[in-house]
């Protein structure tokens, strides 16, 4: 360690062994308390904390200056290390078996009244981003900055050790079809383009590949202009990967290790290797999402053998149309309140629930009464099927939905996602359910651009078993494609890749890019791999994300230092903000944007 002239040792290193020691500490006031003329002052710096008293028969000038001491100012302390006094001890904090009987005091700075207290949780988060230096100096924003070093230094490490060499790639480049929209930057020296800044450094680490580096990793900046959430920014980061002569196999055992690395690092624990997989299929007809939460039950359960011959003409006909019915049960939650059945209702038909279905077909089950309609309409045969498959019983609560099978999936994955958030099954962040969900399909149809694209991204390898069904099968063409999954969490995406330039170029067209378009787009990725572009894959990790599961925070917000709000403001710096005329017509624009009068905007 550097030597400081500021401080002899941190405010958290004080321990029996210091009594008699003359030390100097340099910190913030984080309390002053006067006992009858005696002040006593909690000295905190980065590590911890430090009592420290000032008593005018050892100092009688300094003792009355430390009545000038108010929290937060900043302060130099020299003074004498001694035991606490029998029954003063603090056992809440490492130092607190002793004190600093100060001798010498400065002053270094003064603290304004503060716009809210620091040993407090504070709801207003709006509050919080603008005073965000205040918030980063709370013990527990402290920790999660800190910790997402350690994570960030220990993923390093780890790749290093693996024969991976950091790289850096460009900031300003062309737009990346990532399925979001791009931040531009409009290019002076070039009138009327623009740069766009990176969704992902996908073509560059591929070109890495071409280039002949073989392993490549970067802590990378991304962003990308989307509607945000608790676990997204419009700027984030991601440990991004990317090996040559590598097979899936391969990618996922890299990963499990350095998801190992990062969680000892962090959380100070082993986590079991290897992780279990799932196929996407499976995924969501058991769970109804391909990131399943699997720390609690509530199955998707098919119901196509105990409908089989049914004469419930609803499910009758569902089936006859190669449809399904299925069911959730939510065990013990038959006591729902009507707010919250109104909230599942509300979700099922943001998932797919036809407007003409007016809310989720259940059976509830209380007091040994089977209380639905539905109950009614079933036979007997068909009563005892579903008692045992379904495992029902007193307090249960179970959904059905009937319909296509997508539509299905995502209606009962979403409430059952809600129905755990409601019981709060979810909460137990002490269990590390990881997964691997792989064989996604390549591409989905899209109604409404009336096109393919491509589930991951156009990058993607299909599966050597099904290449010969591109351009004939879409639908049926799965993906040499695999996701991480962490507690209903995603923490990273990845793909072997396509090497071959010709076959890129088909993927491109069976996208709908047409063949000028690859040539503006995308020529410098498709010649690229005419120069013999070796075989390579990868997978990019959401380090803002693995830092709040690690940190057991519920958004990213909490692990980033200076972070967006909900509206992608910043509101410590005013941003973003208006610029000059004089600007705007150096880079050749002119804004159309006409804000709203007054009184309009009163109105709206």
């Amino acid at each position: 360690m550097i030597p400081n002239v500021y401080r002899s040792l941190n405010c958290n290193a004080l321990r029996e062994s210091h009594i008699g020691q003359t030390v100097t500490l340099a910190g913030w006031v984080n309390s002053a308390r006067d006992h009858g003329g005696v002040i006593f002052i909690d000295l905190r710096d980065r590590e911890g904390m430090t009592q420290v008293v000032f008593r005018p028969e050892e100092n009688a000038e300094i003792a009355k200056r430390s009545h000038e001491l108010r929290d937060e100012d900043v302060v130099q302390i020299v003074g004498r290390v001694e035991k606490r006094l029998a029954g003063t001890e603090n056992t809440k904090i490492a130092t607190g078996s002793v004190e600093v009987v100060a001798t010498e005091l400065k002053i270094i700075n003064k603290a304004d009244v503060l716009p809210f207290q620091l040993d407090r949780e504070l709801s207003n988060e709006d509050l919080r981003m603008k005073y965000r230096y205040l918030d980063l100096r709370r013990e527990r924003m402290n920790k999660n900055i800190r910790m997402r070093h350690k994570i960030t230094f220990a993923a390093r490490n780890y790749l290093d050790q693996n024969g991976f060499c950091e790289v850096e790639t460009p900031i300003l480049s062309n737009p990346t079809p990532e399925g979001a929209r791009d931040f531009l930057v409009p290019a002076r020296l070039s009138p009327s383009k623009f740069f766009a800044l990176p969704q992902a450094p996908q073509q560059y680490k591929q070109l890495l590949m071409v280039a002949g580096l073989e392993r490549y990793f970067q802590i990378a900046r991304c962003f990308r202009d989307e509607d945000l959430r608790a676990d997204r920014q419009p700027e984030f980061t991601q440990i991004d990967i990317e090996a040559s002569f590598v097979k899936q196999e391969d990618i996922i055992k890299l990963v499990e290790g350095l998801l190992a690395a990062m969680f000892k690092a962090g959380k100070g624990i082993d986590i079991p290797l290897p992780f279990p997989r799932m196929t996407y299929a499976d995924a969501m007809d058991r769970y109804g999402s391909d990131k399943p939460d699997t720390r609690y039950g509530m199955e998707i359960t098919d119901l196509a053998d105990v409908f089989a011959n049914t004469g419930f003409k609803i499910f009758k006909g569902v089936l006859e149309r190669g449809e399904v019915v299925r069911a959730i049960n939510c065990k013990g939650f038959a006591g729902i309140t009507t707010g919250q059945m109104n909230r599942l209702n509300e979700l099922a038909h943001e998932a797919g629930l036809p407007e003409a279905v007016k809310q989720l077909a259940y059976i509830k089950i209380e007091g040994g009464e089977y209380k639905s309609p539905l109950w009614k309409v079933f036979s007997d045969e068909e009563k005892a099927a579903l008692t045992t498959k379904l495992d029902m019983g007193e307090g249960d609560l179970i959904f059905f939905v009937a319909g296509p099978k997508d539509m299905v999936s995502n209606v009962l994955g979403r409430t059952r996602i809600e129905v755990a958030n409601f019981m709060e099954l979810n909460k137990d962040s002490t269990k590390l359910n990881f997964l691997w969900v792989v064989d996604f399909p390549l591409l989905a149809y899209s109604p409404e651009e009336q096109s393919w694209v491509a589930v991951h991204h156009p990058f993607t390898r299909p599966n050597a078993d099904d290449v010969g069904k591109l351009g004939t099968d879409n639908a049926t063409v799965r993906a040499e494609a695999y996701d991480v999954v962490l507690n209903g969490y995603e923490l990273g995406g990845g793909s072997i890749r396509i090497h071959e330039s010709d076959l890129q170029a088909k993927m491109f067209g069976i996208l709908g890019v047409t063949p000028e378009e690859q040539q503006i787009k995308f020529r410098h990725i498709l010649e690229a791999f005419k120069f013999g572009a070796p075989p390579h894959g990868g997978l990019a990790l959401g380090l803002d994300r693995i830092a709040m599961l690690i940190a057991g925070e519920d958004s990213i917000r909490e692990v980033i230092a200076f972070p967006k709000n909900n509206k992608a403001l910043d509101l410590m710096t005013d941003s973003p903000t208006n610029v000059d005329f004089k600007q705007l017509r150096e880079l050749y624009i002119q804004s159309t944007f006409k804000p709203k009068a007054k009184d309009e905007e009163a109105k709206a």
